[in-house]
């Protein structure tokens, strides 16, 4: 299939081997003569293919609500499981897929995690379609979508390697930035084709919606014929193109993945792996989850960092051969002080986005859908539906678009005036924003015509995704800077997997405080995160002594 052969000469008007043996982007000469074209090439690839990953990962979010609509015999808290297992599914398939790259070649690893997205895509259209199914197989597919999730882990660590210093901040902020809008895509595509038959007599029978369901389009009343199942069939149209191109255009950079063998032996390593952070997910969810799914034995707190230190525990322990001592170096980035502070600083840019992404429906839904008013006693009652209620799904795909728009902006920019002194602002403009936006949402709860405060809720929460976007930008192009070839992807892996985590802490922790009657509260818990952060940052990258200044 592939050979290990050298690239063509400088200035060689055909395409480099797909194992290329010489890579020296910080060479000036190479880079303008060679490098750039193969960098982009495989940079314009990535893209789509990361995309697609967001979209497959993030899709139950959308699917579990029409499954209720479509009267699927399944309770809310039952549903709320799928969007529960897809978003820590994803967050640890990230934490082996950080590790990839190396051990298997970037090539390698792109085409087979998304081809691998095939099946998760096509199990969840043939499972929507049977309804009478256990609840059990639905969360097996929500399970298998959470490679879509770690796909980014593996594609940013790949992208990182093409790329000279002096451009990490721009290629990466397109690579992630465009990658996540997947996020969007997904938002809008998935409402339209589970409107028509899109593959006729192979794509099944609709199923008859009984409840209606409002999207960006506008209403679907009950009584509308509605292809659910197209949700997950429709991605099949761009993953097998996509898989194809990715195989025959991209490229493993030997200097950064020197043993990764034949392309079956690669493609056994990534399986490997894969199906090793499956185990500690799978466990931790059945303790987290409550009955009947799970023993609902340890909250979000416990289960968070437990899941973390068991995947990375699985993976050293059933490594093998010469894969143990690949993943013994890039163990190494936990002795790094670096690491720590960039995860940190991480959470603050892409926690915020994909928890934000995931938890705004359900805050405009509960908030603002509600006329909040005082019975007889003077208690607050939040039962009363609010006749002009915006609508979620009208305006949630926004703030996710605008957040994946800047991203690249925020890579530029870095570049341009330094990745650490960008964090600083925008963690400084997400510590207002949190503030105001809880004070909005007091107001809102405790009032009988909400949707008066929604314009300028709307306008903070947007705000937030900017900062978010912006800082997603910068926290990748100071990454790039401050650890070396070999450790910045295995760290930009690490970083993006813990941030995951943030599509199921921000809906539980916005959740939880809206049952109590204080969604302020989480908002302001979020700005002493960020303010501490923003410490942090100034701290290692900003004083005049800094560890490394403004990278």
């Amino acid at each position: 299939m592939s050979t290990r052969t050298s690239t063509l000469p400088a200035g060689s008007g055909h395409r480099s081997a797909a194992d290329i043996e010489d890579w020296r982007p910080e060479d000036d000469t190479f880079w303008n003569r060679t490098g750039k074209a193969i960098a982009y090439r495989n940079l314009w690839l990535s893209v789509p293919a990361l995309l697609c990953g967001f979209a497959v990962w993030g899709m139950w979010g959308i699917i579990s609500v029409q499954m209720l609509n479509l009267g699927f015999p399944f309770t809310q808290a039952e549903l709320f499981t799928l969007t529960a297992i897809a978003g820590i599914s994803g967050a640890t398939m990230r934490i082996p897929a950080s590790f990839l790259v190396r051990l298997a070649g970037g090539r390698n690893t792109v085409f087979l995690t998304t081809a691998m997205l095939l099946s998760p895509a096509i199990g969840t259209g043939i499972a929507l379609q049977h309804p009478e199914w256990p609840l059990w197989v639905f969360q097996l597919m929500a399970l298998w979508s959470g490679v879509g999730g770690g796909n980014f882990a593996s594609s940013m660590s790949n992208i990182s390697t093409f790329f000279p210093k002096r451009l990490q901040g721009t290629a990466l902020g397109l690579n992630g930035g465009l990658g996540n809008f997947g996020v969007t895509t997904m938002q809008i595509v998935i409402p339209l084709v589970m409107t028509v038959g899109l593959f006729g007599a192979l794509g099944g029978d609709p199923t008859v919606l009984k409840k209606d369901s409002g999207w960006i389009l506008g209403k679907i009343v009950a009584g509308t014929p509605t292809w659910i199942q197209n949700a997950g069939f429709a991605w099949v149209i761009s993953l097998l193109p996509l898989s194809i191109a990715c195989w025959w255009g991209m490229n493993n950079l030997k200097t950064v993945s020197p043993s990764t063998g034949n392309p079956f032996t690669a493609f056994a390593k990534i399986i490997y792996l894969y199906s090793l952070a499956f185990v500690p997910s799978i466990a931790i969810l059945y303790i987290y989850l409550p009955k009947p799914t799970g023993l609902g034995l340890i909250n979000m707190w416990v289960a968070v960092p437990l899941d973390i230190v068991c995947a990375l525990m699985v993976m050293k322990l059933a490594a093998f051969g010469p894969m143990k001592e690949n993943i013994a170096k890039q163990f190494e980035i936990f002795k790094n002080k670096h690491t720590w502070s960039m995860t940190a600083l991480y959470i603050v840019t892409f926690g915020s986005f994909i928890g934000f992404s995931m938890a705004l429906p359900l805050a405009i839904t509960v908030i603002f859908g509600i006329s909040h008013v005082p019975d007889a006693n003077g208690v607050m009652q939040h039962t009363l539906k609010n006749p002009n209620a915006p609508s979620a799904f009208t305006y949630a795909w926004l703030g996710p678009f605008i957040g994946a728009a800047v991203r690249p902006v925020g890579g530029w920019i870095a570049d341009k005036w330094g990745g650490s002194l960008v964090t600083q602002i925008i963690s400084a403009i997400l510590v207002g924003g949190s503030v105001a936006t809880g004070m909005v949402m007091t107001q809102a709860y405790a009032s009988a015509t909400p949707e008066q405060y929604f314009p300028t809720f709307l306008g903070l929460i947007l705000l937030l995704f900017f900062a978010s976007g912006i800082g997603n930008g910068s926290t990748f192009r100071t990454i790039g800077v401050v650890f070396d070839r070999q450790q910045a992807g295995p760290a930009l892996g690490w970083t993006s997997a813990v941030a995951a985590y943030g599509a199921f802490i921000a809906p539980v922790v916005i959740g939880d405080q809206i049952k109590r009657g204080t969604p302020q509260l989480a908002f302001y818990g979020f700005a002493v995160f960020y303010a501490l952060c923003l410490v942090l940052n100034w701290w290692f990258y900003l004083r005049s002594n800094a560890y490394v200044k403004n990278p």
